[in-house]
């Protein structure tokens, strides 16, 4: 699934091309696309058209458009393949599309939501007073957050008591952290993925949240992680950041760090990898 660093990349391009436009109709093409709005596509449609779209915001991966004047925001699910594309309105439809946005100006494009396997969709809630969707209220602030709070975050994965990768996926400690970025994090920290929370100092921590923010900037820089063609940004184009990956699916090959091969192990329906030299498993695990 995008992580924040991928989300980041649609949000801009987002904010770019879409903030500031009023919406001149909505066509729900298909209705699992809107599943996470009870009232159905009829009437997620009927209350979009006559809004015009803010500036587009993010938490960790999660990503809405705030609705101009309004305490409500359209949330975006993109699951495991959803895209937002912003694209010509005479372009042909794409296979997959499930909604598109028509605005009433004359930039154009409109705004498409393209989703291959269905998983994803677009949502209507209500603003907390923080200006978040209500569903979504319970999401911690993310490490590129200027208002992230470090100490309070220690003193959380102290308290938690759980081994450090869990940790870094608890999306009510930290948000926008997946896996690919776990485990690129832990790797330049040198941390394997099952070392205890409690064990962890403050300057430990500290240095692996410095890590996160690294890796999490390094792949802003090249429009995020595509590992098949399912992640694009809004213009359809893809990030490079896996050409840069220092653990993340690289089985078998050399540690970039001391030449040990890297290691995969399943862990929680996923995969960790490491290097079994350089990230030395803590004494409880085998």
């Amino acid at each position: 699934m995008p992580e924040l660093p991928e989300v980041e990349v649609v949000r801009r391009g987002l904010e770019r091309w879409v903030a500031g436009r009023t919406i001149e109709d909505v066509e729900v093409l298909h209705p699992r696309a809107v599943r996470r709005h009870p009232a159905g596509g009829v009437d997620f449609a009927a209350r979009l058209r006559g809004e015009t779209v803010g500036v587009p915001q993010r938490r960790g991966k999660y990503l809405w458009l705030p609705l101009a004047g309004r305490d409500l925001s359209v949330l975006g699910h993109l699951g495991m393949s959803g895209q937002l594309l912003v694209q010509p309105a005479d372009a042909p439809d794409e296979k997959h599309l499930r909604i598109r946005v028509r605005f009433d100006d004359a930039a154009g494009t409109e705004l498409r939501f393209v989703d291959q396997r269905t998983f994803g969709g677009l949502s209507l809630h209500d603003n907390t007073p923080d200006g978040l969707p209500d569903v979504i209220a319970h999401i911690a602030r993310d490490p590129l957050d200027p208002l992230f709070d470090e100490a309070a975050y220690h003193l959380a994965l102290r308290a938690k008591r759980s081994t450090v990768k869990r940790a870094l996926l608890d999306q009510s400690l930290i948000s926008g952290v997946g896996n690919i970025y776990a485990d690129e994090a832990l790797w330049r920290a040198r941390l394997h993925y099952e070392r205890p929370t409690a064990t962890l100092t403050r300057p430990l921590s500290a240095e692996l949240l410095g890590h996160v923010r690294d890796v999490m900037n390094a792949a802003l820089a090249v429009g995020g992680t595509s590992f098949d063609s399912l992640y694009v940004n809004v213009n359809g184009e893809s990030g490079y950041f896996d050409r840069s990956l220092d653990a993340y699916g690289r089985e078998d090959e050399p540690c970039r760090r001391c030449g040990t091969p890297m290691r995969r192990r399943p862990w929680m329906n996923r995969s960790s990898y490491f290097c079994p030299r350089c990230q030395r498993p803590p004494r409880m695990v085998s």
